[in-house]
C-alpha cells in the first residue's frame, strides 16, 4: 500500500509531560523525510514552542488531516477522538503517559510501528461512542459524546445519589450509590474497571452499566446491547453532576433525566500489524505474572 493515503499528518501531544516535545520533533522529522505534510495542532505548537511546523486549530483537523497521531496518555487520545468523531480521520496513539490502554504503541517503539503503519501493515478497528443528554421538563439543557463513559454521580461534598433507571422505557431499578457509570467497550478498562465492572472486548456491540459504591450489594454491573436507550432520573441528591469522558456538567437538579445511547459516530483506531487486545491486557494488567505467593511457592518447589 502506498503512503499516499496518509499524506497529511497532524501531531497532538500531551505537552505537560517531560520529553513529549522532543518526541514530537523526532516524529515530525521522520514524517517530513518520507514526504508527508506534517502539522501540529495549535495548542501543542504553542506549548512546545515549535516554529518550524505549521499549526492547525483543533476543530479544523477533521477537514485537513489524513492521519492524526496522539503522543501522550489515554487522555490525549480521548480528547482527539472526541474531536474527530465521525470525521473519517484514523487515529494512532503513541504512549508517552503511564498506563496507555488506547495509546498502545510504547514511545520507544514508535519508529518501527510508524514505519509499518505508513507502509500499510496495520490493524484497523472502529470504536463506538456514547451520546448523552440532560433533560429538564422535557427540554435539553446539555448534550455531549463520550468515547469512554458517561458518569452520573454525586459531588464530593454531598451524600449518596438516588437514581431511577429505565431501559427503553422499561423500569429497571431504583438505587442509591455514589453514582452510575455507562461505559463503552473502550471505557470498560477505565473508571468502570476500578468500580469492578466487566472488561468488554472493543469489538463487542454493547456497553456496561456499573454502579459506583452502591448502598445495596445486590446492585451489580450489567452489560446491555448497543441498541437500547438508558434513562437515569435524579430522584434525590444535593449536588448531582454528569460527565462525558471527565468533561463535567454540574447544573443538574433532582427530577432531571440523563439519556444515554450509542452515538451515530465512530472513531477509527490504527494499530501495528499483529496487534492483540489480549496482549494489551496482559501487559497493562500484569496477567502474565504469577501472584507473589505463587511465585514464592514455585521458587521453593524448584
Amino acid at each position: 500500500m502506498s503512503e499516499a493515503r496518509f499524506q497529511r499528518v497532524v501531531l497532538v501531544g500531551r505537552y505537560q509531560t517531560a520529553g513529549v516535545g522532543d518526541t514530537i520533533d523526532d516524529i515530525a522529522r521522520e514524517l517530513s523525510a518520507r514526504g508527508h505534510e506534517v502539522m501540529l495542532d495549535s495548542e501543542t505548537a504553542a506549548n512546545i514552542q515549535s516554529r518550524t511546523l505549521p499549526s492547525i486549530a483543533p476543530e479544523a483537523i477533521g477537514d485537513h488531516a489524513d492521519l492524526a497521531i496522539a503522543v501522550g496518555g489515554d487522555g490525549t487520545m480521548l480528547g482527539l477522538a472526541r474531536g474527530l468523531a465521525g470525521r473519517g480521520v484514523p487515529l494512532l496513539g503513541i504512549n508517552h503517559g503511564r498506563l496507555g490502554f488506547i495509546t498502545d504503541i510504547p514511545v520507544e517503539a514508535w519508529r518501527d510501528a510508524l514505519d509499518a503503519i505508513l507502509r500499510g501493515h496495520f490493524v484497523s478497528e472502529h470504536r463506538t461512542l456514547l451520546s448523552a443528554r440532560a433533560l429538564r421538563n422535557g427540554e435539553v439543557i446539555w448534550q455531549d459524546i463520550a468515547m469512554n463513559d458517561v458518569v452520573l454521580q454525586r459531588s464530593s461534598r454531598s451524600g449518596m445519589i438516588e437514581l431511577e433507571v429505565h431501559v427503553d422505557e422499561t423500569y429497571m431499578y431504583t438505587q442509591r450509590a455514589d453514582g452510575l457509570i455507562v461505559a463503552t467497550p473502550t471505557g470498560s478498562t477505565a473508571y468502570a474497571l476500578s468500580a469492578n465492572g466487566p472488561i468488554l472486548h472493543p469489538q463487542l456491540r454493547g456497553f456496561a452499566m456499573v454502579p459506583i459504591a452502591p448502598q445495596s450489594l445486590s446492585n451489580r454491573p450489567i452489560c446491555l446491547p448497543d441498541d437500547v436507550r438508558i434513562r437515569m432520573r435524579v430522584v434525590e441528591c444535593r449536588e448531582p453532576r454528569v460527565s462525558c469522558d471527565m468533561q463535567v456538567f454540574e447544573d443538574l437538579q433532582p427530577g432531571d433525566d440523563i439519556e444515554v445511547e450509542c452515538a451515530p459516530q465512530s472513531v477509527e483506531f490504527l494499530h501495528p500489524g499483529g496487534y492483540s487486545f489480549f496482549a494489551t491486557l496482559r501487559s497493562k494488567l500484569y496477567w502474565h505474572e504469577f501472584p507473589i505467593i505463587d511465585r514464592r511457592r514455585r521458587q521453593r518447589d524448584d
